[in-house]
């Protein structure tokens, strides 16, 4: 099955934001994006675990820049 793709636009401030996100610079905002969505509604199930999964990707993302 076909993936159907949109353009959305952003700010220049927004996309740095984004850039700033990314677990490594290759990520796509796609998958920045469904991260932040993801965590955001388990913030709404499972506010600890939602805070689990933020230390992780802070921990991912200290490890990529060494």
């Amino acid at each position: 099955m076909e993936k159907k793709i949109t353009t959305i636009k952003l700010s220049k401030g927004t996309k740095n934001r984004l850039d700033n996100l990314k677990i490594h610079p290759r990520e796509t905002y796609e998958e920045v994006l469904q991260r932040m969505l993801e965590i955001l509604n388990l913030c709404i199930i499972n506010p600890l675990r939602a805070k689990m999964q933020l230390i992780k990707i802070d921990n991912l993302r200290k490890e990529e820049i060494k």
